[in-house]
């Protein structure tokens, strides 16, 4: 599956007729309309020298989490740590911020640009432990795509 999805990312990328946040927004719904287990699909960046993440493109259900704190819940973890973090079971987390009481699992991959941490990509799921290494291969895949925009 996910095979198939790489070069569909790779077109909506390389669109420059788009502003780059349609084109993650494009990503964004590709990836929720594609990936079953994908129920939201959002990026977070650095908000400028705070520390802390503001969110951007996503798909899915509003959000009232629009700001999180570095170290704050799996987002935040992963903006310190700058290491994936797939949590099978979200109610197992005492660090967890609940974005909707239907979400079970939950999988955040750092997006590096020239080696700093400047965001991820945050995906909850309504399914219970769906993730597998594939997923983390695959959402890798798409950072490395998404950061050769912000270079």
């Amino acid at each position: 599956m996910f095979d198939t999805l790489r070069p569909g990312v790779k077109t909506i990328l390389k669109n420059e007729d788009m502003a780059v946040d349609d084109r993650l927004q494009q990503v964004c719904k590709l990836l929720k309309s594609s990936v079953a287990h994908y129920d939201w699909v959002g990026f977070y960046f650095k908000n400028g020298d705070k520390e802390e993440l503001k969110l951007g493109p996503y798909a899915g259900a509003p959000t009232d989490h629009t700001i999180i704190p570095f170290g704050k819940g799996i987002c935040g973890q992963v903006a310190v740590s700058n290491q994936n973090f797939v949590v099978p079971d979200v109610s197992a987390q005492d660090n967890y911020i609940a974005c909707s009481i239907t979400v079970k699992s939950e999988i955040v991959v750092p997006l590096f640009v020239n080696g700093e941490n400047i965001g991820q990509i945050d995906i909850d799921s309504n399914t219970p432990d769906p993730f597998s290494s594939a997923d983390e291969r695959f959402l890798e895949f798409v950072n490395e795509e998404v950061a050769k925009l912000m270079e």
